[in-house]
């Protein structure tokens, strides 16, 4: 009777390790602990950017996704007086659909997006601010891998002063 029990404790047993491993999601606590961080660094970078009174600019945008190409760029957005002036692909100097790119349009509209995807609740989130000026230079969204991501890269950010600019 035993020699049964035995066996299929084995074979039980044997089986449980080839068992595939399975994520555990993040306790409340732990997912709350994210998003108040989250939140943080975003008020903080958000006033530093803010202290700049930084009206005029331009910098480049690139996506890595599974979208439509106009949308992974590269882009080179102009802003003036705080309002987008152009949104033009980086390679061939011609203008993009902006409605397709109005949350990545200005830096005060970067901030909205990653407030909002504070708020919505995205399970995953990482971002990374300019230490000067607080800007965002890297907004991962999402996961990539499971084609429901968006991984966005600010770059080349320039002042600019009445026909010149600053690199910054």
């Amino acid at each position: 009777m035993r020699l049964p029990i035995a066996i299929g404790a084995i074979l039980v047993a044997s089986l449980s390790l080839n068992a595939p491993v399975m994520s555990v999601p993040p306790t409340h606590g732990a997912k709350a602990e994210i998003t108040n961080s989250n939140l943080t660094q975003l008020k903080i970078n958000r006033q530093l950017w803010n202290r700049q009174k930084i009206n005029n600019y331009r910098y480049r945008v690139s996506n890595s996704c599974f979208c439509l190409p106009d949308f992974r760029g590269p882009l080179i957005i102009e802003v003036r007086n705080g309002i987008t002036k152009s949104i033009t692909n980086a390679q061939t100097g011609k203008r993009v659909n902006s409605e397709l790119l109005q949350q990545y349009s200005t830096i005060p509209k970067l901030f909205n997006l990653i407030r909002n995807t504070i708020n919505g609740g995205e399970s995953e989130l990482t971002v990374v601010y300019n230490s000067q000026l607080g800007y965002p230079t890297q907004i991962n969204i999402g996961n990539l891998a499971a084609d429901a991501g968006v991984f966005t890269t600010i770059s080349n950010f320039e002042v600019l002063h009445h026909g010149s600019y600053i690199k910054r």
